[in-house]
Parts: structure tokens; C-alpha cells; sequence
């Protein structure tokens, strides 16, 4: 390429070399005012801590935030990631984080944060990931006006926090992105949201275990077609398990023990992904289908404290890949021996697992009918 000559250069004028000087100097202003208004918010949410864990040692006003701990900045000099998990915070998460408008990651877990969420967090127009677990936070999850557009949020952590009230099912009609929703170890009250299933097409993890939810399992998870873990364990749940749910054929971890559900379990072989199955602590009756064998991934199976009954399937022993199995306190007869243990050279020897399994004969009855394998399981008891 052939340099410009002299005589070139002078044909520019120079109201054009004052021209480039001026918008040089706008640009960098403009850069140095998002800054600003990037360093403002985060300071807001720092004054609106009572303990810092030693914050303000890296958040000084003199400094550029992007270098400040926790903080991290994309090349326009935008805030991107708060990440302050177990950083010994106290205090309130101040709404002015939602300032942030180039904000994708806040990770505020494992504090001793209180107070509420704020709306402008969840409401974001660009937070993919909030985790906000293991605080002290209160309060209710706010439904948003029908007005707010979709929202690209992916994953919602709010589990082990001190949130009551009941949990909201309009909220996520704008979460059309929604992937992974977590709310367990809370006192939420209310019924199951299905509306995830609906909105969002890539809806794959659902968790509110250990809260005060009731009704039913809702058939609306049928619309899940890319769920992979349910988990609604020690709620408030009763009913039958609808036979809609055992067409999630992308169900891999279902929990849902410690509630008051109900009746046999004649569909659940439908569910050939499943990798873990916990419905213990129910009231559930009948015997184990034979066509559990079909789970052939399955690696945990509870069925522990129902009212169930009948011979242990042989088909069980086609379950190669189980690790755990517990179904003690339950009415099974008949021998063991069905089972070939043999098969199932994963699993491991738990001095509980077959407790009370056939409540009608003595241990040491059972013991003389095992083949070698059995045994060696029912010694460690």
C-alpha cells in the first residue's frame, strides 16, 4: 500500500484534524461516564452493607472498579459478573445493581445478606444468572407487571433463604429463557408453577424441596419436554402422581420424598432415563412393576417408609447401573433370592436398606435364604 505524500497530507484542511480531535475526546468522555455511572452503582450497593468482608480495601472511588475484587468488566468497560460469594456480607441487596445495564452474572451466595430481592434485579434486561443462596433474605418472590417484556434470565437460585408467602406463577410467563429454577429450603407456600413448561422451551431444572407447598402434582409437566430434574420433596404435595408426568421421558432425577402422595407406580418404568428415583416417605401401595427393569441408567432408588407390598421384581437385577437401593419400612414378602444381587455390582451394603423389607419373617430367616451376595449385603447390617 503506497504512503500518502506530503503534499497529500496537506490537502486535508484543518477543520478536518479538529473534527477527528472532537469526537476522540467524545468518545472518551462517553467512556468515562459509563464508568462513572458503573463505579456509582456498585458503591450504592456497598454503602448498603453492614459488614463489607473487607470490600472497601479494593472498592475505592479513586480506583477503576473494573480492577475491583469481585468485579469483573467486558472491553467497553461495562460491569459484567458480581461474583461476592462467601465473602462474609452483611446488610441488603441494594436495587441500584440493576443499574448495571451490561450485567450477566451476579453471585451473591452464601452471605448473611437480609432483607428482600429486588424487582430490578429479577426484571433485568440482561441478567442471565442470579445466585443469591444461602442468605438471610425475606420476604416474597414479586410477580411482574404484564407489561415487561421477556426477559433473558437463565438460572434463578434463590434456595436457603427465609422466603414465605405464595409462590408466584405469573412471574415466569416473561422468562422465556428460563433454564434452572431453585427455591428449596424456603416456607414458600402455594401449588407448583407449571407456566415454565409453556415459556420456556429449554426449561430444565425445577427445585423446591423443603418448603410448604400443597395440592397436587400438577399434569402441566407434561409440557416440560426438556426436564431433567424435579425435585418437590417435604412439602405438603397429596394426590396421585398423574399419569402426564411419566411422559417427561427427559426425566432424570425425580424426588419427591416426605409427602402425601398416593397409589401404585405401575407408569414410572416410562421414565427409561431416570437416574435417581426417591419417593420415599409417601403413601404409596402396590408392588415394584416389573418393568422397572427397563430403567437401565437408574442408579438410586428410595422407596423406603410406603405402604407397599408383594415380591421384590426379578427384573430389578437388570438394573445394572444401581448404586443405592432403600426400601425398608415397607410390607414386602417373599425371598430375596428373586433378585440375582450379582448383577448389580455397583451397589453398595447399607445396614438399613432392607430393614423391616418383610416385616413377617426374623432376620436370621432371612439370612439362611440368601444366595452368597445377598448375604455379604444383609452381614454389614
Amino acid at each position: 500500500m503506497q504512503l500518502l505524500s506530503r503534499s497529500s497530507w496537506i490537502r486535508f484542511p484543518i477543520p478536518f484534524f479538529g473534527l477527528v480531535i472532537v469526537l476522540l475526546v467524545s468518545l472518551a468522555s462517553h467512556t468515562s461516564s459509563s464508568t462513572e455511572h458503573e463505579k456509582s452503582s456498585l458503591l450504592q450497593f456497598l454503602a448498603g452493607l453492614s459488614r463489607d468482608g473487607g470490600l472497601t480495601v479494593s472498592w475505592q472511588h479513586n480506583t477503576d472498579c473494573c480492577t475491583w475484587k469481585g468485579i469483573t468488566c467486558n472491553q467497553d468497560r461495562k460491569v459484567t459478573d458480581v461474583l461476592l460469594a462467601s465473602q462474609g456480607l452483611e446488610g441488603f441487596i441494594s436495587p441500584f445493581l440493576g443499574n448495571l445495564t451490561g450485567l450477566l452474572h451476579i453471585n451473591l451466595s452464601r452471605n448473611s445478606l437480609s432483607g428482600g430481592l429486588p424487582l430490578k434485579l429479577v426484571s433485568s434486561s440482561s441478567i442471565l444468572v442470579i445466585d443469591v443462596s444461602f442468605n438471610r433474605l425475606t420476604g416474597g418472590l414479586s410477580e411482574l407487571p404484564s407489561s415487561t417484556p421477556p426477559q433473558p434470565l437463565q438460572v434463578l437460585n434463590i434456595s436457603s433463604n427465609l422466603f414465605t408467602g405464595r409462590f408466584p406463577s405469573t412471574i415466569w410467563e416473561v422468562m422465556k429463557s428460563l433454564v434452572s429454577l431453585n427455591a428449596s429450603t424456603n416456607s414458600f407456600t402455594g401449588q407448583i408453577p407449571t407456566t415454565p413448561c409453556v415459556t420456556a422451551p429449554s426449561f430444565a431444572v425445577l427445585e423446591l424441596s423443603f418448603n410448604q407447598l400443597s395440592g397436587n402434582i400438577p399434569q402441566g409437566l407434561s409440557n416440560c419436554s426438556m426436564l431433567k430434574l424435579l425435585s418437590v420433596g417435604y412439602n405438603n404435595l397429596s394426590g396421585y402422581l398423574p399419569d402426564e408426568l411419566f411422559n417427561v421421558s427427559s426425566l432424570e432425577h425425580l424426588s419427591l420424598h416426605s409427602n402425601w402422595l398416593e397409589g401404585d407406580l405401575n407408569g414410572i418404568s416410562k421414565l427409561t432415563n431416570l437416574v435417581t428415583l426417591d419417593l420415599g416417605g409417601n403413601e404409596f401401595i402396590g408392588n415394584i412393576p416389573e418393568s422397572i427393569g427397563d430403567l437401565k441408567r437408574l442408579e438410586e432408588l428410595h422407596l423406603d417408609h410406603n405402604n407397599m407390598s408383594g415380591e421384590l421384581p426379578t427384573a430389578l437385577s437388570n438394573c445394572t447401573n444401581l448404586v443405592t437401593i432403600d426400601l425398608k419400612s415397607n410390607h414386602f414378602s417373599g425371598k430375596l433370592t428373586k433378585v440375582n444381587f450379582i448383577s448389580l455390582p455397583k451397589l453398595k451394603k447399607n445396614r438399613s436398606s432392607f430393614q423391616r423389607l418383610h416385616r413377617h419373617n426374623s432376620r436370621k430367616h432371612i439370612l439362611l435364604q440368601q444366595a452368597d451376595c445377598t448375604k455379604a449385603i444383609l452381614q454389614s447390617f
